[in-house]
C-alpha cells in the first residue's frame, strides 16, 4: 500500500538547504501520522545538490530522489514528481525553505474538512524585496485572475496541496506550474486558499524577478486559450475571421456603390484595398481555424510525450518476506 501524502520538491542548486528542508519536513509530518514520502527532482543542478539529496535518501527510506540529466524547469520538475508520486495527497513546494512545512497539515486538514481538490498558499506577510518580487507578483496576480476567472491572492506560492487524481490529469509545458490551478479548474474543481507562513531566504539566490513577468503574460495567453478554447479552438478563429470578412465584404460593396451609383465619387483606392484586406484575413482566419481544429483532435487523441528526461530514480527497495522455516 502507497504513502497517503506525496511532497513534490524541484531543487536546483540548493545544496545548502538540503539537509535543513528534510529536516524540517521530517519534524512537521512524522507528528501529523499520516504515512507519507518524498520525492525531491534535481533540476540539472551544477553543485552538489544530488550527492546531499542521496545522502539524505539512504538515512530515510521515504525519500526518493529523481535526477534529470540536464535542466529542464520547474515545470518539468513537478510533473515529473506528479508522474512518479504514489499518494493520495500530493503537496508541492519549493526547495529553498522559504516555504514553511508547518502548514502542510493545516492545508490538508482544510482540503478534508472543506471537501475540497486543491488548497492553494497565500503568502500574505511575504518576506520578500518589494520591487523585483512582490509587484510583478501582485501584478501577475491580478492579471491571471481577471484572465482565468480562478481568484487567487498568490498564484506564486508553491505551496499547495492537490488530490492526485486532479494533478495525474494535467499535462504540463513550458514554465505552466505557476497556473496549476487555473488549469486544474479545467476539471471543474473546488479550490480554495489558506494564509501560510512566508520565511526569509537564508541560503543561495533566487532565479525569479520583474523580468519574468513578460513570461508570465505570454503562458497566460496560453492557458487562457487551452483553458477555453483548446477543444473548439475555431470558434475564437472563426469568430474574428468572420467580423474581419463581413466587415472587409461592406466596405468593398460602399465602394462598388460609390463607384457606379454615388452622386460624388473621389479616389477610394485605399478603402478598397482596406476591404480585400480585410476579405483575406477573415479567409485566412478561418482556415487557421479549421488546422487549429485538426491539431487538437490530434493533440486530445495522441500519444502522451513526457517534458523530461531522467537520468536515475533512487529510491529505497521493498523487502522482501521471510521465508517461514517449518
Amino acid at each position: 500500500m502507497g504513502p497517503e501524502i506525496s511532497v513534490v520538491i524541484p531543487m536546483r542548486n540548493e545544496s545548502p538547504n538540503v539537509e535543513g528542508l528534510f529536516r524540517d519536513l521530517t519534524s512537521n509530518l512524522t507528528p501529523f501520522a499520516r504515512s507519507y514520502e518524498i520525492l525531491a527532482i534535481d533540476d540539472g543542478s551544477t553543485d552538489d545538490t544530488f550527492e546531499q539529496l542521496v545522502a539524505v535518501q539512504t538515512r530515510d527510506p521515504r525519500v526518493r530522489v529523481i535526477r534529470f540529466r540536464r535542466n529542464f524547469g520547474q515545470t518539468a520538475a513537478f510533473a515529473a514528481g506528479f508522474a512518479h508520486a504514489r499518494g493520495r495527497y500530493i503537496v508541492t513546494s519549493d526547495g529553498d525553505r522559504q516555504n514553511d512545512p508547518a502548514d502542510i497539515p493545516g492545508m490538508i486538514q482544510m482540503l478534508e474538512q472543506q471537501n475540497l481538490d486543491v488548497v492553494c498558499g497565500w503568502r500574505k506577510d511575504r518576506k520578500d524585496a518589494f520591487i523585483n518580487r512582490r509587484l510583478p507578483s501582485m501584478i501577475a496576480n491580478a492579471v491571471i485572475s481577471f484572465a482565468t476567472g480562478v481568484k487567487l491572492h498568490d498564484y506564486g506560492c508553491s505551496l499547495k496541496v492537490f488530490r492526485a487524481e486532479v494533478v495525474k490529469e494535467m499535462k504540463l509545458y513550458g514554465e505552466m506550474h505557476r497556473f496549476l490551478p487555473a488549469i486544474a479548474s479545467e476539471f471543474g474543481v473546488s479550490i480554495g486558499e489558506k494564509v501560510v507562513n512566508h520565511r526569509k531566504r537564508t541560503h543561495g539566490k533566487s532565479n525569479y524577478g520583474i523580468s519574468r513577468t513578460v513570461r508570465v503574460v505570454l503562458d497566460l495567453m496560453t492557458v487562457k486559450f487551452l483553458i477555453s478554447y483548446s477543444t473548439r479552438p475555431l470558434q475564437i478563429f472563426g469568430l474574428v475571421g468572420v467580423s474581419a470578412g463581413a466587415l472587409g465584404t461592406a466596405i468593398c460593396s460602399y465602394v462598388t456603390y460609390l463607384k457606379f451609383f454615388g452622386q460624388q465619387w473621389a479616389d477610394r483606392t485605399w478603402a478598397l484595398l482596406l476591404g480585400i484586406m480585410l476579405v483575406f484575413i477573415g479567409v485566412q482566419l478561418l482556415t487557421m481555424g479549421l488546422l487549429a481544429e485538426m491539431l487538437a483532435r490530434t493533440y486530445h487523441e495522441s500519444q502522451n510525450k513526457p517534458v523530461y528526461v531522467i537520468r536515475e530514480i533512487r529510491e529505497a527497495q521493498p523487502e522482501r518476506p521471510r521465508e517461514v522455516v517449518a
